[in-house]
């Protein structure tokens, strides 16, 4: 697992660089955090879609709803990259909206 220390507007993130999946459940993620905090001194993290396991993205497996939670409650802001127009699902598109608006989890383009 590669985790680089970069800077956006002089805050520092750790950005993970990884095109498998890293995120695959629950544990994954939080040794994610830990690593990615302790790696690079740094809350908040970008990770590319294809380091998350597809089930994340099927909200029927509550991986979703777990791992953010995780993010959250661990206070680590989180970044998704990627281009999510393939899913089609109104649910998981209204999510990665309120995602958006707020302040901790985010589904960008780059």
């Amino acid at each position: 697992m590669k985790i680089m220390r970069r800077e956006y507007r002089g805050q520092p993130y750790a950005l993970l660089d990884e095109s498998v999946p890293v995120i695959t459940d629950v544990q994954t993620a939080l040794d994610l955090i830990m690593t990615a905090q302790y790696e690079t001194g740094s809350a908040c993290l970008a990770v590319p879609q294809e380091a998350v396991a597809e089930a994340f993205f099927s909200l029927r497996t509550g991986l979703a709803g777990e791992i953010l939670q995780k993010f959250v409650n661990y206070r680590v802001k989180l970044a998704i990259l990627g281009d999510f127009q393939s899913y089609r699902s109104k649910p998981l598109q209204d999510i990665m909206l309120e995602s958006n608006r707020g302040q901790h989890i985010l589904f960008v383009a780059n």
